[in-house]
């Protein structure tokens, strides 16, 4: 039996592709089990503490009861209930397009094909017109400053259609430092995990720490939190319906004095015209 087509309420839609699960197919497929989750004997679980910035064990065992979480920018309350109506408004009135693992998307970005290393500019026409002001408002961040957008990717996430996104390091070769997620309609939990564990600090075996994201709140990740640690939403953790929008910033190949800094010049042309519409 193949899975249903996209259908208006946004959950009969199955965009899944090899390994990849969701609520829908399972049912339509007869398949279980959703996300890849990397095998561990052994998972020492933390919370990190946006205050201190250290990753906090959830047991409180005393051994290994913290250590520093470098890498993780939270702005709570970043967007006004008022802009969060707004941004879920405009978006709703374009097509989300079935993704894998029970997501929807809408892409603004440059077509790139990550394993030959291709960047197309086909079609792609800048940010939408609501964000230019949220950028802006991000540039006034020391954290964040200097920060160009040249992709946005919004992701829709259903309890119903069982969404997540599997454990996941992003591209570095034309994405680079931060990666600035707002997350908005609810709140979740941002899973970041180190398989090889910290063996200095008496941890072995895989870590996860658990980072709460807040309604209307923006993330940034950054460091070792960016190119360390593997990043995750879990099926269990989408209890509403959340959307994200996703900002990606060029890598030092694509900047001035980069060998692709031509073609990077382009991609921020277009992309802060903010007059994009999905591609």
């Amino acid at each position: 039996m193949m899975a249903p087509d996209i259908n208006n309420d946004g959950v009969s839609s199955c965009g899944c592709k090899g390994i990849r699960r969701c609520l829908v197919c399972e049912k339509f497929k007869g398949k279980t089990q959703t996300e890849t989750r990397e095998p561990e004997k052994t998972v020492h679980h933390f919370l990190y503490d946006a205050e201190t910035k250290l990753a906090v064990c959830k047991d409180g065992d005393g051994e290994g009861a913290s250590f520093p979480f470098p890498g993780v920018f939270l702005w709570e309350n970043f967007i006004s209930e008022e802009e969060e109506k707004e941004l879920i408004g405009s978006m709703d009135q374009d097509v989300w397009n079935p993704s894998q693992s029970g997501r929807r998307k809408q892409d603004y970005g440059p077509k790139v094909n990550f394993k030959k290393k291709k960047v197309r500019l086909a079609n792609f026409n800048g940010l939408p017109g609501l964000s230019e002001k949220l950028v802006m408002r991000m540039q006034q961040e020391p954290n964040l400053q200097g920060f160009q957008p040249v992709e946005q990717c919004n992701l829709d996430y259903h309890p119903q259609r069982g969404s997540a996104i599997d454990s996941h390091l992003d591209d570095s070769w034309l994405w680079g430092e931060r990666l600035v997620t707002v997350n908005m309609l609810s709140e979740t939990v941002l899973t970041m995990s180190l398989e090889e564990g910290l063996p200095e600090r008496g941890l072995v075996g895989g870590i996860h720490v658990a980072v709460r994201l807040p309604r209307r709140c923006l993330v940034a990740l950054y460091g070792e939190a960016r190119h360390k640690w593997k990043h995750a939403i879990h099926r269990e953790d989408i209890q509403e319906r959340r959307v994200c929008s996703t900002y990606r910033e060029l890598s030092a190949e694509f900047l001035p004095a980069g060998q692709q800094a031509e073609l990077g010049a382009k991609l921020l042309d277009i992309a802060l015209t903010f007059r994009g519409t999905p591609v």
